[in-house]
């Protein structure tokens, strides 16, 4: 860089020196100038423009801190309109360079120079050593050279030395991630943050299809200044990563990016657990995420991740193992291999593409989870599974939101193995949400699954985006697809609470439905619920209430592929059908701490198992052909389970700028079946647990 200075300084002085001073040529002038004298109104010149940039000069946090000492080159002209115009400028810092552009935006309009009484460009060559001095330190000197000769210069001047390189440098970061595409994690703690705002009356806002654009939030709710209220006064390196920042963080004009190293470490103990002395989870994640321009957006992240739970947890994942000798799937989270004593090890990765080629729409693809419905609970879809692949579209219009999405899903049954790999199906829904009036939104949803049957592959009639798919269902046969329909809703009684929900239908038949014999066609299920955000006038207190049900065989069907699962895991609701629930949830926040408190009561009907194949409806996997009768089917039918789940965490906010989390928890869960199985046993589990989580995704225990 300072060869470079050199050989622009003998080149300007080269031209400076190789040209007359014309006796006709008048400096540009500041309003104080027009009346000294000619010979003077040089030094007047460079004395306003010292005087300027000295009286508005900040000198940048950073290099204050830093104790710099060095200098800022540029090289201006004054245009035939008296405008000032940075034609070159280079400094070691890039708050230097923004600072001296942002001076040189402020600086008036003057009397151009001129030659013959005509209005010419005149360029100067300017030097400020670093902290500014206003008599010894600013030097202003006149180029005398056009706009073309000092293009010249300056390629003359690259040809020897480029710096390009050298000036790939990180801007101050302003976390763009929260005007982003960039989807904002699935965190029920997250959430409640901002669902208050993003759920007030009169806003023409859609809560429903998850998980949320930071963009879209960002119009209702400041992340940025809700995140600084969190910030430590750091300022070493060390701090500032710990407590506030990025690991890696950086902002350049037209693009930026983040990289985080990510952990949820836990360890425990199930007190009804006789084999093992603690329970432990041992997560290092790699995250990255940025942009590209202003409409697309990054994120991707690989998990590493060993883990023993507590009993109930490793038996229901080793339960609904795969085929091919792996002994179990970690709910939630995915398929896993043997590790140390009684240990899981599962392997995950997510990540998506996101783009936005306008205000009305957003295009995602990636592998991660979906999430449809304002309540704790989705009858639709739900973050409860593994990831899988999809594609969605999001459009965006007047009072709609229609959100669609094709997904490749797994069955991983050895009944349904073929060749050693597992069988793919596909899966597409749509919702379309309409806000009927300020306080009501509806909302309907269409939902199909299909298997690879005849080497169909992905049915290219389920690509049409505003297509009614039960149509589609019936003219590819009778087993050619599963096709659900749904329909939801929500009331904002006040901008406080809001009584939301939702019905799902597997198979309508009205003779059936209404016929009073409680056929086992009847497979519907709902759920109703409110939730009260600040509520009693308590900021940062959010209660939920909510009540779900599902009638036995609904999500399953008769070929007992095309059911509505992934990775033997429900794409809706965790127990699947046959089941009534009860959910109570507060949550609260303040500064860094948080606390939640959850209870959720159940009654549930299981399949006896090993003692019978009759299907009663519980198991989305159990083909209906097997159900022992065909009238009389009630919620709870089978080996009838009481189940009693409570929760209570409390913790504090690490890291705001990537969600890193201490916490200590608290589980009790009650599991009463009438009879005991080889899958369904009566347990009683007290775990406690601490850990620390980057929490960017919920984990369900709640099974």
């Amino acid at each position: 860089m300072r060869n470079t200075l050199f050989l622009l300084t003998l080149l300007f002085f080269a031209n400076t020196h190789a040209q007359n001073r014309s006796s006709q040529e008048v400096y540009p002038q500041f309003p104080e100038c027009e009346n000294v004298a000619f010979q003077k109104k040089e030094a007047c010149f460079n004395r306003n423009v010292r005087q300027f940039i000295f009286e508005n000069f900040k000198l940048p946090e950073i290099v204050a801190e830093e104790n710099y000492r060095g200098a800022i080159n540029l090289i201006f002209e004054v245009t035939k309109t008296g405008n000032f115009r940075i034609i070159y400028l280079d400094a070691d810092y890039p708050q230097l360079k923004r600072e001296i552009e942002r001076i040189f935006q402020l600086l008036p309009a003057i009397k151009p120079a001129t030659i013959n009484s005509g209005p010419v460009f005149l360029q100067f060559r300017m030097e400020l050593q670093v902290p500014l001095d206003m008599e010894k330190t600013i030097q202003v000197q006149p180029t005398k050279v056009n706009q073309e000769s000092t293009g010249l210069v300056l390629k003359q001047a690259s040809a020897l030395y480029t710096d390009e390189y050298e000036k790939i440098k990180s801007g101050d970061f302003a976390s763009p991630r929260y005007e982003s595409q960039i989807n904002i994690p699935l965190s029920h703690e997250f959430y409640t943050r901002f669902e208050a705002d993003f759920n007030k009356i009169g806003v023409n806002t859609h809560a429903a299809t998850k998980p949320f654009l930071f963009a879209e939030v960002a119009k209702y709710y400041n992340f940025k200044a809700e995140e600084d209220k969190m910030l430590k006064p750091k300022t070493s390196w060390f701090g500032r990563k710990i407590w506030n920042e990025h690991l890696v963080q950086y902002q350049a004009e037209d693009y930026w990016f983040t990289l985080d190293f990510g952990l949820d470490l836990q360890l425990g103990k199930d007190f009804e657990q006789e084999k093992f002395d603690f329970t432990y989870n041992n997560t290092r994640a790699l995250i990255f995420q940025g942009g590209l321009g202003k409409g697309f957006n990054f994120y991707t992240v690989a998990y590493e991740n060993q883990g023993r739970f507590a009993e109930y947890f490793n038996r229901y994942a080793q339960s609904i193992k795969p085929d091919g000798g792996d002994p179990a799937i970690v709910p939630g989270r995915g398929i896993a291999k043997p590790f140390m004593d009684g240990g899981f090890d599962y392997p995950v990765a997510e990540g998506y593409l996101s783009y936005s080629p306008g205000k009305f729409f957003n295009i995602q693809f990636g592998h991660g989870k979906n999430f449809i419905g304002e309540g704790y609970r989705s009858l639709f879809i739900s973050d409860i599974g593994s990831s899988y692949p999809y594609f969605k579209l999001n459009t965006t219009f007047w009072k709609l939101k229609y959100t669609n999405t094709w997904m490749s899903l797994r069955d991983v049954r050895p009944a349904v193995t073929e060749s050693g790999s597992f069988r793919t199906k596909y899966m597409a829904n749509h919702y379309l949400s309409y806000n009927v009036t300020s306080r009501l939104n509806i909302g309907l949803f269409e939902s199909v699954v299909w298997e690879n049957d005849n080497n169909r592959g992905f049915d290219l009639n389920y690509l049409n985006p505003i297509i009614f798919y039960r149509a589609i269902e019936f003219s590819t046969g009778a087993r050619g697809g599963n096709a659900i329909l749904g329909f939801a809703s929500k009331y904002k009684v006040s901008n406080k609470l809001n009584v939301y929900g939702q019905l799902v239908i597997d198979e309508f038949s009205s003779g059936d439905v209404f016929g009073g014999k409680q056929s086992w066609k009847n497979k519907l299920g709902y759920q109703i619920g409110v939730k009260y955000f600040n509520a009693f006038n308590v900021s940062g207190l959010f209660l939920r209430a909510e009540y779900n049900q599902v009638r036995p065989y609904t999500y399953s069907h008769n070929t007992g592929v095309l059911n509505y699962g992934h990775n033997n895991q429900s794409m809706a609701h965790p127990w699947g059908a046959n089941f009534r629930e009860f959910i109570a949830i507060a949550r609260y926040k303040k500064q860094r701490w948080y606390g939640d408190l959850s209870l959720i009561y159940g009654k549930r009907g299981f399949d006896f198992n090993d003692m019978n194949t009759q299907a009663y409806g519980g198991d989305i996997y159990s083909s209906e052909r097997s159900r022992p009768f065909d009238t009389g089917v009630k919620i709870g039918q089978g080996n009838t389970t009481k189940s009693l789940f409570a929760n209570i965490k409390a913790g504090y906010i690490i890291n705001p700028a990537t969600n890193l989390k201490l916490y200590g928890s608290f589980i009790f869960r009650s599991f009463s079946p009438e009879i005991e199985t080889n899958t369904t046993f009566k347990n009683n589990t007290s775990w406690v647990n601490f850990g620390l989580k980057t929490d960017v995704f919920n984990w369900y225990f709640d099974y």
